[in-house]
């Protein structure tokens, strides 16, 4: 089935194609947002090809400037780029339903929290994050850390975020990347950009933009005028994927604020929601799904559930679809080109720093760990395994032996 959906990527730019590449990423792709990039860059930089390591790190680090999850934004934005809308929304139907799923299972009663996946192949995972991310962080640096300078921007930017990690200092060491890479590098002026503008005008761009905004300050309105539960709902959803930096973890307690106070979900339902969540694989924002389906508004469970899902969500796409037009033509810019050759070292240096802080310090306990995860990136590294073999793999040693 693999070769099956890799030979039709490479024939063209497919639909169902672009579905089946990121539903597989989606069933397998354990380690959360730092996790996730790292599985996408193996994919789609290495493997298939869709865009260069220079391009991809500058599409992450526009992600990583706007709100909401870093990851299912750089794959909306990969779906944009082969199949315009629908790609965008079946890349982030794929890597995105099959955590909504399980969760809002688990939120009916059909699973429980014990059959999720064990605590040893939950352990297992977390190990195998540590290699995905070490291998990403690997290869990145030796392409976009080749000088002094670089070199010295990374170490700077995982030191800074290892010391004052928060949201907002992962926002400040892009911003700090950005202005030493412009006053330290200069780029020729002949140099070829990729284009990666997902055929989106400028005029479409602003529009979603708009709708972003409009949106954003519409639905506080509308819960004033018609106080319904549904639409407070929505508002709370939205409101928390539109204005949280940093990813899934960062959002949790936000959403707990959002319907744990308000009677809305119980504080034990949420903490067991939230332990489900961290064992299934995509997005940690999925959890928006299980709230939903935790919910009585007088609605189906499972459509509460989709609201929220596709509440949280929104933002996201809203964004990327409308920063990508001007994110093309600035990155043809000189001055912005040496920039980015800042912010690029500085995201190698944010992904070092989150593969000690959460990845390492979560999974590597004792020194059989450390060999496990040895062995996993060596598989990754030297022996040229697929990620979902090797995860899947390590997920069942590490049931076996925990």
């Amino acid at each position: 089935m693999y070769q099956q959906m890799k030979d039709i990527d490479q024939t063209s730019n497919n639909p169902w194609a672009v579905f089946l590449i990121f539903l597989r990423l989606g069933l397998t792709s354990f380690g959360g947002p730092v996790a996730h990039l790292s599985y996408f860059r193996d994919e789609f930089v290495l493997r298939r090809r869709w865009l260069s390591e220079r391009s991809y790190a500058d599409l992450v680090a526009l992600c990583q400037f706007l709100p909401g999850p870093a990851s299912s934004q750089v794959g909306m934005a990969l779906g944009l780029s082969r199949c315009g809308y629908i790609g965008a929304a079946v890349a982030w139907a794929g890597f995105t339903l099959p955590s909504a799923i399980m969760l809002m299972l688990f939120a009916f009663g059909i699973s429980s929290e014990s059959t999720v996946i064990s605590a040893g192949a939950l352990h297992g995972l977390k190990v195998v994050a540590v290699a995905v991310v070490a291998q990403a962080v690997w290869g990145m640096a030796r392409n976009l850390c080749q000088d002094v300078s670089r070199i010295t921007i990374m170490a700077a930017s995982a030191c800074l975020m290892l010391t004052q990690p928060s949201a907002w200092g992962q926002v400040g060491v892009i911003g700090v990347a950005a202005l030493a890479g412009r006053l330290l590098f200069k780029p020729k002026s002949d140099v070829t950009h990729e284009s990666f503008s997902a055929s989106i005008s400028h005029r479409a761009g602003l529009f979603w933009l708009t709708a972003f905004v409009v949106i954003l300050l519409g639905l506080p309105f509308l819960t004033t005028l018609v106080p319904d539960q549904t639409l407070m709902m929505t508002d709370g959803f939205y409101r928390a994927g539109a204005l949280v930096f940093g990813g899934g973890h960062v959002v949790l307690p936000l959403l707990q604020t959002l319907v744990v106070p308000t009677g809305w979900v119980s504080n034990e339902s949420f903490l067991a929601g939230y332990g489900a969540a961290q064992a299934v694989p995509g997005p940690l924002f999925t959890f928006a799904a299980f709230l939903g389906a935790s919910m009585d508004t007088g609605l189906p469970n499972w459509l509460n559930g989709l609201i929220c899902l596709f509440a949280v969500f929104a933002p996201s796409f809203l964004l990327v679809a409308g920063a990508l037009p001007f994110w093309d033509s600035l990155r043809r810019n000189i001055g912005m080109q040496a920039a980015l050759a800042g912010i690029n070292a500085a995201v190698v240096g944010l992904l070092l720093a989150a593969l000690y802080q959460p990845v390492w310090t979560s999974a590597i306990h004792a020194p059989q760990d450390f060999a496990f995860a040895l062995v996993a990136f060596i598989a990754l590294l030297f022996w040229n395994a697929p990620p979902w073999v090797v995860v899947i793999i390590s997920g069942g040693v590490g049931h076996l032996i925990c």
